[in-house]
Formats: C-alpha cells, sequence, structure tokens
C-alpha cells in the first residue's frame, strides 16, 4: 500500500513540475509545448514508478555470524 502512495504523491509533484515547465515553454514556442509535455508525462510514469519502488525497497537482513 505504501509503494503506491509514494507513486502517486511523486507522480503529482512530477506532473505539476511538467505543467509549470510546459507552460513557460508556450509562452516562447506554443508549437513544442504539447509534445514536450506528453513526453514528460509518459516519461513520469517510468521514472516515479521506478524511484517508488527504490523507495519501499525492504532494508537487506543482517548477515548473522556462524557459531564457534
Amino acid at each position: 500500500m505504501i509503494l503506491i502512495i509514494y507513486y502517486v504523491a511523486l507522480l503529482l509533484v512530477a506532473d505539476v513540475a511538467a505543467v509549470l515547465l510546459c507552460l513557460w515553454i508556450e509562452t516562447i514556442w506554443a508549437a513544442a509545448s504539447m509534445p514536450i509535455f506528453i513526453a514528460l508525462y509518459f516519461l513520469n510514469l517510468w521514472v516515479c514508478w521506478l524511484v517508488a519502488v527504490r523507495l519501499t525497497k525492504p532494508a537487506p537482513a543482517p548477515q548473522q555470524q556462524p557459531a564457534e
């Protein structure tokens, strides 16, 4: 469950950043705004999933020393 929460939170932050970036790009070059947004949107889906999985990865179990 925590994985999905992290994923959605990361995705919301990344999508807001993509929207703000594309709004700025639109003032400079309107035709490029939509293709850049679409590319960023799908890239965000993939990268946010990788980051969320990495954040929720369980810690490795400590190694036990062999008994003497």
